[in-house]
């Protein structure tokens, strides 16, 4: 299924502090545990490992990562390590996120496609950052049929052994890819760009990635 919409008036440097909501008696109120641990997030997770983007660190206070994991996971949802979804996915931890918005550097410009894992997380932290957005399962990823729509920024929420032709398909000459990369049996952030030649990928941090298993390269014969 695919998820489309168009950016309205959008500050990439707005407060980190959307999550203060003035109580009736006129004075703040207090913070919940969920802006609790979204603030120790930001700064234990997030700033210690180099992500300062203001555009990132503002999305990813204002999204409520609690809301997009099983109920039985809604109080550990900032921790630093990925969580099980309830399609047998997972999603990955927050540094993961963040790093990948830096890197991809969204703009009003982009017209965006998001390889979504299942959680939707991804997809909701970019949406106000790009011009507009599609959203695809990686099944749909790795159909031998390409979508005729192209794209300008490719981000695969998990970490891949290749990426199909099919999804080099979706992208114009000179497009961004962000995704996990899975190099002998290691996860990295990787960026790449499309050329006539194909997709270049560029291995970064190597970090915990969830992996997706559709785009594993296929296993030959051997003797």
């Amino acid at each position: 299924m695919t998820d489309t919409t168009t950016a309205d008036t959008f500050s990439q440097h707005s407060s980190l502090n959307q999550s203060a909501h003035p109580a009736q008696s006129g004075q703040l109120a207090q913070p919940t545990k969920a802006h609790t641990a979204r603030r120790a997030m930001i700064d234990s997770q997030l700033r210690t490992s180099g992500v300062n983007e203001p555009f990132v660190l503002a999305r990813m206070s204002a999204v409520a990562r609690e809301d997009f994991v099983p109920e039985a996971a809604r109080d550990t949802a900032y921790i630093d390590r990925s969580i099980p979804l309830a399609n047998g996915r997972r999603l990955a931890a927050p540094l993961f996120y963040g790093m990948i918005l830096a890197e991809a550097q969204p703009g009003l410009s982009d017209t965006a496609l998001v390889v979504d894992s299942g959680s939707g997380y991804l997809p909701e932290l970019l949406r106000p950052l790009v011009g507009s957005l599609d959203v695809i399962t990686p099944e749909d990823a790795a159909a031998e049929t390409a979508s005729p729509a192209r794209y300008s920024l490719v981000l695969v929420d998990g970490a891949v052994e290749e990426l199909p032709d099919t999804l080099a398909q979706r992208m114009d000459d000179g497009a961004r890819i962000l995704t996990g990369l899975v190099t002998n049996g290691v996860t990295k952030l990787a960026v790449g760009r499309k050329s006539t030649s194909g997709i270049g990928l560029l291995a970064l941090a190597e970090m915990g990635i969830p992996r997706l298993s559709e785009f594993d390269k296929t296993t030959g014969w051997s003797f």
